[in-house]
């Protein structure tokens, strides 16, 4: 019978001892990340995986790459389009608006699966994970501070080196309207040195013309208009601020050619970029989008948010799990098991922050040691007949062969994990 594989971009992870591997790593992210999320008092949100194809057009727009060539639709059997979410904010949006809670304030995150339908390549995935943040309904000014401030946690906690945050202001719809009309006319004189794809942004999207990977292009812009000339003094004074207040913590930059790859960006936007990452160097990216709310059929909210690529930040982290006490259960005959796994159930209610690994294949003493040896098990807890009988177990240290093992009562043990 043929095999079935999985599908092209669509990878599987697997957690395993190797800490060092790809998908421990991104899980161990994962868990880092929701801690974060967790001290800032932000509060869960999940979102369905298949939603109206339509929210996405309307959100992300229809001259994005998203909805051109990356997203993933079909018509389902009532002939409804329907996509697989490619991002997590438009769907978060709808959520609040289909609640009719705009009137709200919300602190938000997010982390599970999207979906784009690109070219696989290091880093990118049809499949991919992304965990986000959103603050809703509280004007620009201190939000900011606050986004700018996570993102610099996550970048102290997961340890992330040779990297920098860029910000930008891309103004009031009306402003950001006017420097697009200005920036078109001026390119539109070298429009026949520009390549095909740089073409049909300025046709369709002009500000997505400065985040160009074309060096003929790039040197083009260098004598365009800048966004700084049409933005008002408060947010250059902003930008300034927030440069200001994090610079001794991160490192960041002002970027006036940075825009986002999503229509519904205005106002303060950011990414963060590392040089371990190569040419798709970013890793984490957002800004305000206070016109999404009413263009998704709600009210005016304004709103700020990010999401981080979980696959690239792994690429670029070198964490480990928090260390918890591993300890291997064995049982030394094979007529207890069913009576030892009742101590076993007993030690993991005793402290969360052990890890319990009980041996569930028939073997030596001799073997089974050898195992928890190879397993870094820092001790393991031996029971045998007498044991059992006793209610007792053996305490073996596996780090320090010199320390004696010893027999401890099991309502002891929490005492003895505690002094762990």
């Amino acid at each position: 019978m043929t095999k079935i594989n999985s599908l092209t971009g669509m990878p599987d992870l697997h957690d395993s001892e190797d800490k060092k591997s790809f998908s421990s790593k991104l899980f161990t992210v994962e868990k880092k990340l929701k801690k974060i999320f967790t001290n800032f008092n932000f509060k869960e949100i999940r979102t369905p995986m298949l939603e109206d194809a339509d929210l996405f057009l309307r959100s992300v727009g229809s001259t994005s790459d998203i909805v051109n060539k990356e997203i993933y639709s079909f018509n389902d059997r009532n002939n409804k389009a329907i996509a697989l979410r490619p991002e997590g904010t438009a769907s978060v949006i709808r959520s609040i608006v289909e609640r009719k809670l705009e009137n709200s304030t919300h602190k938000l995150w997010y982390l599970g699966p999207m979906w784009r339908y690109e070219r696989p390549q290091k880093g990118r995935y049809r499949q991919f994970n992304q965990a986000g943040i959103e603050i809703l309904g509280l004007p620009e000014g201190l939000p900011e501070f606050e986004i700018i401030s996570l993102v610099c946690s996550i970048i102290q906690e997961l340890n992330i080196k040779n990297c920098i945050i860029k910000i930008n202001h891309l103004g009031s719809p009306d402003e950001k309207e006017k420097f697009s009309k200005a920036l078109v006319s001026y390119l539109k004189e070298y429009e026949h040195m520009l390549d095909e794809k740089d073409k049909l942004r300025l046709r369709n999207n002009p500000l997505r013309v400065l985040d160009t990977k074309n060096l003929n292009t790039q040197k083009i812009l260098k004598e365009a208009p800048s966004i700084r000339d049409f933005i008002d003094d408060a947010s250059l004074l902003l930008l300034k601020k927030i440069k200001s207040q994090f610079s001794d913590i991160c490192k960041i930059d002002i970027d006036h050619s940075l825009v986002r790859g999503l229509d519904y960006y205005s106002g303060f936007v950011f990414e963060a970029i590392s040089f371990d990452l190569g040419a798709q160097d970013s890793f984490l990216g957002g800004g305000r989008y206070d016109q999404l709310s009413s263009q998704l059929g709600g009210k005016e909210m304004p709103s700020i948010g990010f999401a981080v690529g979980l696959e690239r930040l792994s690429e670029i982290v070198d964490v480990e799990e928090d260390t918890k006490i591993k300890i291997s259960f064995i049982i030394a005959t094979s007529n207890l098991e069913e009576n030892a796994y009742k101590i076993a159930h007993q030690i993991r209610r005793l402290n969360d922050q052990v890890v319990l690994d009980c041996y569930l294949k028939e073997g030596s003493l001799k073997s089974k040691l050898r195992k928890a040896h190879k397993n870094n098990s820092d001790y393991a807890i031996i029971v045998g007949e007498e044991e059992l009988e006793n209610n007792t177990v053996i305490i073996k240290s596996l780090q320090d062969e010199s320390t004696n093992q010893k027999v401890m009562p099991v309502d002891q043990l929490d005492s003895f994990f505690q002094d762990l």
